[in-house]
């Protein structure tokens, strides 16, 4: 498999941040957002590719892929739209495009209604943005991490593996799975799988899901035909609720739509992108 690495750091308000940039300064910024329980590892294709004509910037959020994970840390989605706002400052982005997957779209949504964080465009890729979200193992695991946090390696292992594979319609390639599996093993990637969940609370969608109205940027929302997690009809609702919004349907692609149909996605974020420079 290619390497990934993102070898800078921001000490943000949640803990150390992991981060890298590609492409050309002197090209439009672009920002990519993941998801959970995913890292900027998801993004390397689209990130790669988008490079050509871009600068693009990934980034772990706090507790996540290879960014600090800390007892006590709070990596809910209202810090991380802090963080978010923090690291773009820090970058000295006043208005790039942002590009977000599931917990990043309700990260983004939050950095620009509740932060005054400013796009030129947002892509949407099966965003966590509409209530009621949240499928019955994670509302299970959000009620009870405690006793998850205690599992034996091996089957905390096997559950997190089997919870990752489900994100994906056709399958995962067996070494892009482990890779995906493995910043949420040992002691320390354990907890912090279950701390995630524990802290994922709808109200922090809920603040900002009435103002969507609002949304001024041209808004483009890709959504996976065959997403088991979050529907495609979560994709049809939320381009009604953001003014001039596009909705664009990917077959035979899962929530997870960077690997399920790269080529395809990537298509769209590019002409997309390209239509705002």
């Amino acid at each position: 498999m290619t390497p990934w690495q993102l070898p800078e750091t921001f000490p943000s308000t949640s803990g150390e941040v992991r981060w890298g940039r590609l492409g050309d300064s002197g090209q439009d910024p672009v920002v990519l957002l993941h998801g959970t329980p995913f890292s900027s590892y998801v993004w390397r294709g689209v990130a790669r590719a988008l490079a050509r004509h871009h600068q693009v910037f990934v980034w772990d959020m706090p507790g996540y892929g290879a960014s600090e994970k800390a007892a006590g840390q709070d990596v809910s989605l209202a810090a991380q739209g802090t963080v978010f706002t923090e690291l773009l400052a820090y970058w000295g982005l006043d208005e790039p495009s942002v590009v977000a997957h599931d917990f990043g779209g309700a990260v983004s949504l939050r950095a620009h209604l509740l932060h005054g964080a400013r796009y030129r465009a947002l892509a949407l890729v099966d965003p966590v943005a509409l209530a009621p979200w949240g499928s019955p193992f994670f509302r299970l695991v959000g009620e009870h991490a405690e006793v998850f946090e205690r599992l034996p390696p091996a089957l905390h292992h096997a559950l997190v593996r089997e919870y990752v594979t489900s994100a994906s319609s056709p399958g995962l390639h067996p070494a892009v799975l482990e890779r995906l599996v493995e910043p949420w093993l040992g002691d320390l990637g354990q907890a912090a799988f279950y701390r995630q969940i524990a802290q994922a609370d709808q109200r922090h969608t809920d603040e900002v899901q009435g103002r969507y109205g609002e949304i001024g940027c041209p808004v483009l929302v890709c959504w996976g035909e065959d997403d088991a997690w979050i529907p495609v009809a979560k994709g049809r609702e939320l381009a009604a609720a953001v003014p001039g919004a596009r909705l664009e349907p990917i077959a035979g692609a899962g929530h997870l739509v960077q690997e399920d149909a790269s080529a395809e996605l990537t298509a769209l974020l590019a002409d997309f992108l390209q239509r705002q420079s």
